[in-house]
């Protein structure tokens, strides 16, 4: 049996996917100061790496893509336990 054939039962569970681009820290005099179309400029560009996690978990890496007028990310490695 495959290790897919394995966990079959739970290939339609849901889990939450999320992918940080960047984080920045800033004061609350900035954030009241932000309004509707406010922007929040970050160092990162297209082609730079990123992480990808599941349910919090550190699950891989994957950089940033524009796809058409699109941001997107494509997976380019999957972290293994050491």
């Amino acid at each position: 049996m495959t290790p897919l054939e394995e966990i079959g039962t739970l290939t339609d569970v849901r889990v939450d996917v999320s992918v940080e681009l960047d984080r920045r820290l800033m004061s609350i005099r900035q954030i009241l100061a932000m309004r509707i179309g406010s922007v929040i400029e970050m160092p990162r560009s297209a082609g730079e790496n990123i992480d990808v996690y599941v349910s919090d978990t550190l699950i891989g890496f994957g950089e940033i893509v524009i796809i058409e007028n699109s941001l997107g990310f494509r997976i380019t490695d999957f972290r293994t336990e050491e």
